[in-house]
Formats: C-alpha cells, structure tokens, sequence
C-alpha cells in the first residue's frame, strides 16, 4: 500500500469512497489514514520520503492490520509478467490488459508491476499542478502487435496522455513516434489543449505550449 499516494489523494480533496475505489483499498483503511495523516501534521507542507512514512506509521499507526486484497490483476500475472520483461511500459500493459477484458484502475497495474521490478534508491519528487493546469504526453514501448495492413509483427509504441492532476490517462498504440503520429493521437488532441489554453509537457519530445 503506498502512503504517499493515500495523502496526496486526500490533500486533492478526494473522498473516502474515492480513495478507497482508485486505489482499492478498504474505505476503513483510507479513513485510519486520514485521521492519523491529521494528527501528524502530514496534510500541509511537504510529504516525507516513504521510508519516513513507513517508521513513522509504524510507531504512531494502529497495529490493527488493513484487510488485505487480491490484485484484481492476479488473473493476467502470466501477461502482465511477460509484458514487464519486455519492457513494455505501465500504462501500456493496463491498456493490453484493458483490451483482454481487464476492469480495473491504472494504479492497481502499477502496484502489481513494481512487485515484479526490483526497486531502486532514485529519489523522486513529485509537482503538485492544478486542475487543467498541464497535460503530459509521451511515448513508451508497448511490445510487438500485428499491424492490421500488412499482418505483420511489429514493434509498437504507446501514446500516453496524461493529465497531470487527476492522473486520468489516454493510450493509443501507434507503430512509430515521428512528430505526424505524435500531432494525431488522439485525434483532435491539440484542438481541444489550445481550446483550454493547457500546456503540454513531454519528457522525450520538444516542450509545446
């Protein structure tokens, strides 16, 4: 379970129920959290590394253990363990799954994934943006797909689209990243960025706003 996650779900104002549905998580569970987030000042100012938050949830938490849950992934682990092997990114895996049948939310894929990757000690640090405020987009490998007009094997490259505050995501699989493919996915994209004056930042492509 990711405490970072849980408080910056409650410091965006989301609700219980909420919490509770995009994380899957017991709402019990996102209840102790947000009144133990309280009483240890963690809902302003900036949030402590994970391994602080863990000693710290340790020692000051209710020893209660939180009801545990299945993945809702586990029934694709064998996919999901191929994909990640190949290297294919996250969101590009939830979008394979998506395709296969798969109802659950982009952050349970993510959970289940880092299980299966040894974590590293990069330190990250996350930008806080409001609502509309900026759109992310980027290419990741999305592992090989039969192309439809030839009927061959190819390497395949996800679109991802991001919006920064909500963490909502669009993926489109596409066989190329040239700046033509890029401008057209999703179709109508840029039209509706220029029509809410969002920026748009890529950590692979040149900046466009």
């Amino acid at each position: 379970m990711d405490i970072r996650e849980i408080l910056h779900q409650i410091r965006n104002g989301s609700s219980d129920r909420q919490i509770s549905r995009d994380l899957r998580i017991d709402r019990r569970t996102v209840k102790r959290y947000r009144e133990w987030a309280q009483e240890q000042g963690l809902l302003a100012g900036e949030i402590p590394e994970i391994e602080v938050l863990q000693e710290l949830a340790a020692s000051t938490l209710a020893t209660t253990p939180p009801p545990q849950n299945v993945s809702s992934v586990e029934p694709y682990q064998e996919m999901v363990k191929r994909l990640v092997d190949e290297k294919v990114e996250t969101a590009a895996i939830h979008q394979r799954l998506k395709e296969r049948g798969f109802g659950g939310l982009y952050w349970a894929v993510y959970r289940y994934v880092r299980t299966l990757k040894p974590q590293d000690q990069k330190t990250t640090v996350r930008v806080e943006r409001k609502p509309g405020e900026e759109i992310q987009v980027d290419f990741g490998y999305g592992g090989m797909m039969i192309e439809p007009e030839t009927g061959k094997l190819r390497k395949t490259w996800a679109f991802v689209m991001t919006l920064s505050w909500s963490r909502h995501q669009y993926v489109e699989f596409v066989f190329d990243q040239t700046i033509e493919t890029w401008v057209q996915c999703p179709s109508g994209t840029l039209y509706f960025v220029m029509s809410i004056n969002t920026p748009i930042t890529s950590s692979k492509l040149i900046p466009v706003a």
